[in-house]
């Protein structure tokens, strides 16, 4: 599936356009992230009870499917971000998909620390995108 993603926004299996290479990075790093929020967090719900582990061992497990997308996605994406653009793209990346995690399968309780998070990495987006956004 992930060849056919890469296939259907290229020509002769590499992307063409800045925001070919973009958009198909932003999209393997939110599939390498939900894998990667299911690998870090999601053996607290389900595995409290196994030794520890066992449930790094099933981590390591879902972990490799988030490597799997995260290497290429971060590959195709550098060749239109800097390193710390793409860094900060999966920060807000982790973020999105962390927060409704934590709530609807965690059962956590939102609260302003979340709002006041994103606020942070509002202003490091800004900084770090600025000179793509401005011309800076």
């Amino acid at each position: 599936m992930l060849t056919a993603v890469l296939i259907a926004f290229s020509k002769r299996g590499r992307p063409q356009s800045i925001m070919q290479h973009s958009i198909i990075a932003i999209l393997l790093l939110c599939c390498s992230n939900i894998f990667m929020t299911f690998a870090w967090y999601g053996h607290l719900r389900n595995m409290s009870a196994k030794p520890w582990i066992v449930a790094a061992l099933v981590s390591w497990g879902i972990a490799l499917f988030e490597y799997l997308l995260q290497v290429p996605a971060n590959r195709i994406g550098h060749q239109s971000l800097s390193v710390g653009q793409l860094k900060i793209l999966q920060e807000v990346i982790t973020l999105s998909i962390f927060v409704p995690f934590s709530l609807l399968y965690l059962r956590e309780k939102l609260t302003w620390d979340y709002l006041w998070a994103g606020f942070c990495i509002l202003g490091a987006v800004f900084f770090l995108f600025r000179s793509k956004l401005f011309g800076v």
